[in-house]
């Protein structure tokens, strides 16, 4: 059992909590805070969205040891907020309240929706809720009440929104103190003749080979592989051009690139989760053989998620114009985004993943792919993790998914 001091809902509390207990059970068990509902306890659903320091956070995935001195707000802390009095009136005008498990956690979000995003149309509510699931599925009343609040927002602003706006939109220096702080006294990872990890994009390139060691006995290892209609010399040229790679994987951007070195980052989005992992890698390659390895490591500045792998890669010949590339994967994750622990989807959604990535490719080898330097659209897990539900269940039914 650890100390624990935060404040939820504007009172400060103290107990002892294990480092196992997330915030979710820690809010209902502890304060009987009972409006946190927990659903899915991946992550999934949404229905235990909290703010934390004033963001959507999942409850069910972030442990109330990591929420020391942090600001804690629940359903149950909302009585004098102009903008959730709002929403709690258009949620009624349009029945969007059903059952009502998914509620608290849905005008969490609507509520990051309306002071976020002013201008926001329907496609973009749909888009902002996709992180949040209902059992009832009436989403149409939730987006109409949260529409309904924007419009009423264009038409005649409040002077509150725009103060709970502008608060929103201010730096949260404090929390940012403590997080680095607590960061600071994490203990690094053992590395027998490596530096100690620190948060420099440079240092987090070197890959610690037990932390692999361990990932890979965890069973963190991912093998696919993907056809492409080219030798196997010109696939073996082209991905030796990182940039060129890069921009073959959604949401990927290079910032630097210097010879087997470069740094960048991969951008992700889950409903109202997002992560964008900024770090360098390092490409060591084998000419003879047409092997491969891409050692690299990042950090999501949101989640505080730290993840750092090898892909590796050879390139197999199956025919004078088609080549096979073998991908090998092991990745290590640190963090709140580590608590979403639906490994067989994990590995569904990499390996749909890396099939795109082959046929972009693919695309661009042929001459129809978009430039290097041409912006890159997020990576939407929501969507592809839809795609691999989808298949599962054409599976069931003994109709395979469509290639």
């Amino acid at each position: 059992m650890e100390p624990i001091s935060i404040h939820v809902n504007g009172r400060s509390f103290s107990r002892q909590a294990e480092p196992r207990t997330h915030l979710g059970d820690f809010l209902r068990d502890e304060l009987r805070l009972t409006g946190t509902h927990l659903g899915c306890e991946h992550g999934v659903c949404g229905a235990c969205t909290v703010l934390v320091d004033g963001e959507p956070t999942r409850a069910c995935i972030t442990f109330a040891v990591a929420c020391e001195g942090r600001e804690i707000t629940t359903i149950e802390g909302y009585d004098d907020d102009a903008v959730m009095q709002c929403l709690r009136q258009a949620f009624t005008r349009h029945h969007a309240l059903q059952c009502g498990f998914c509620t608290p956690g849905m005008l969490a979000t609507a509520r990051d929706i309306v002071l976020r995003l002013p201008e926001a149309d329907e496609a973009r509510v749909r888009l902002e809720l996709s992180g949040n699931l209902c059992r009832c599925t009436g989403y149409q009343g939730i987006v109409d009440a949260i529409l309904d609040v924007l419009q009423q927002q264009r038409a005649n602003p409040d002077v509150q929104f725009e103060q709970l706006r502008q608060r929103a939109g201010a730096p949260r220096t404090a929390a940012t103190a403590r997080v680095t702080a607590a960061r600071q006294a994490e203990p690094s990872l053992p590395s027998p003749g490596k530096p100690a990890a620190s948060d420099t994009a440079a240092d987090m390139a070197e890959v610690d080979p037990v932390a692999m060691a361990r990932a890979k006995a965890k069973g963190n290892a991912i093998e696919v592989h993907f056809d492409v209609p080219h030798p196997v010399d010109r696939v073996w040229d082209f991905m030796g051009d990182l940039p060129a790679v890069a921009s073959c994987l959604p949401g990927a951007t290079i910032d630097t690139h210097e010879g087997e070195r470069v740094k960048g980052s991969i951008a992700i989005k889950f409903g109202p989760m997002s992560a964008a992992f900024a770090g360098a890698a390092r490409l060591e390659r084998d000419d003879a053989a047409r092997r491969a390895v891409l050692r690299g490591a990042g950090q999501d500045s949101l989640s505080k998620s730290r993840t750092q792998g090898d892909i590796s890669y050879r390139l197999e010949a199956l025919s004078a114009g088609n080549t096979r590339v073998h991908v090998d994967m092991v990745y290590a994750l640190q963090g709140p985004l580590a608590q979403f622990s639906r490994s067989g989807l994990v590995k569904d959604f990499v390996r749909r993943m890396v099939a795109d990535f082959g046929r972009q490719i693919t695309r661009r080898l042929d001459g129809q792919a978009a430039p290097v330097d041409a912006p890159q659209a997020t990576v939407s897990v929501a969507a592809v993790m839809w795609g691999v539900l989808w298949g599962r269940i054409r599976g069931w039914f003994g109709r395979p998914p469509r290639a």
